[in-house]
């Protein structure tokens, strides 16, 4: 934990973006009701999008796009780079441990431990794509970014599932479900597979890529509008090539599919650059504020969520959890419980916001 002084120096726009991506994070984790959501606040069974599928993938994008900010002059230092990687490296194992933290909660059972997660991916992704970054440039890291996406593509498309002698794209029964069967460790989500496998962390790594590629077009020598005109021609082409992609790799987040992230990575690039442009050039900063807070915080509030999420879901009030309370206070208020669900989830959005605006307004600021 350490003071820091005022953002004045730093881009509002990306502070902004990803604060207000945790806030979206944390309301789509935890509804009023896990069985009254709408859709949209609901990852898609399989194939399809959904705006919760947006949120992780962008949050990569963002890893990307800081890591672009924080080490372009570090790259470029001449010597050694050890001290670095050691900060790389240290930062990357916190973050994991801090996600192996959370999933066991609240029991603490290790012989039911789950060894992967949003964290976890967060800090693999941050740990490549900053080794990454240091050492490439970025026509090289584009390059690889797809050779990744097509090479998945082709592993998971051409390379019959074992066990079923076909090609098969189904929950379970995939190449990935069946890497992940044969060699990741501890409990699976979803039984016999998990959306944050083995196979599916390399094209994530891909939307980190993506990020760092818009971060170096950030630190270009162009102008600002120019810089914003690209990443929203850059962030259109990719939706449009992962949309007809698609087409033939169907768009799907649990396989975290080529498609999937060229459709993400390009939604992200259109989103910061229209942010770049309002807020960073225009200087237009209305309501920018709770994304700030968030943002300065930001997995440190991911964090404080998932334990506060105890107190409202588990403990009892009176025979009820206070989630179950609010809800039928809700819809005995005469809300559908769909609309209810989600009030709630409003609600403990800004339930959370109320640490973080302290840390904030004490300029605090937790870096893992």
């Amino acid at each position: 934990m350490n003071n820091q002084t005022g953002t004045s120096s730093r881009l509002l726009s990306l502070d902004t973006l990803r604060g207000f991506t945790i806030a979206a994070m944390i309301m789509v984790n935890f509804p009023g009701s896990e069985t009254h959501k709408f859709p949209t606040l609901s990852h898609t069974k399989w194939n399809g999008l959904t705006f919760t599928d947006l949120i992780a993938p962008l949050f990569l994008f963002i890893v990307g796009v800081s890591i672009a900010l924080a080490y372009s002059k570090k790259r470029l230092e001449n010597g050694s780079k050890t001290e670095l990687y050691k900060k790389i490296i240290l930062r990357s194992i916190k973050i994991f441990a801090v996600g192996m933290f959370l999933n066991m909660l609240p029991d603490f059972d290790l012989s039911d431990l789950r060894y992967t997660g949003t964290l976890h991916r967060i800090a693999i992704v941050f740990l490549v794509c900053a080794i990454l970054f240091l050492n490439t440039n970025a026509k090289q890291q584009a390059i690889l970014g797809a050779l990744i996406l097509i090479g998945y593509w082709l592993a998971m498309t051409l390379i019959p599932t074992p066990g079923f002698g076909k090609v098969m794209l189904e929950p379970g029964k995939n190449l990935a479900a069946w890497v992940d069967q044969q060699y990741l460790p501890g409990k699976m989500w979803q039984g016999n597979w998990d959306p944050e496998g083995i196979l599916s962390t390399f094209p994530s790594i891909v939307s980190g890529i993506s990020g760092m590629l818009a971060g170096r077009l950030l630190l270009g020598n162009i102008t600002p509008n120019e810089k914003s005109n690209h990443l929203m021609s850059a962030g259109l082409l990719s939706a449009a090539a992962g949309y007809f992609w698609g087409l033939i790799f169907p768009v799907n987040e649990n396989l975290w599919t080529s498609s999937f992230v060229l459709v993400t990575s390009g939604f992200a690039s259109m989103l910061l650059g229209a942010l770049y442009f309002r807020i960073d050039i225009k200087n237009k900063k209305a309501a920018i504020a709770p994304g700030l807070i968030f943002g300065a915080n930001a997995i440190a509030a991911y964090v404080l969520a998932d334990i506060l999420a105890l107190l409202f879901y588990q403990f009892p009030v009176a025979g009820q959890t206070l989630n179950a309370i609010s809800v039928n206070m809700l819809t005995g208020a005469g809300f559908g419980s769909n609309f209810a669900s989600m009030l709630y989830a409003v609600f403990f959005v800004c339930v959370n916001f109320i640490p973080a605006y302290l840390l904030y307004r004490k300029r605090i600021f937790i870096k893992l």
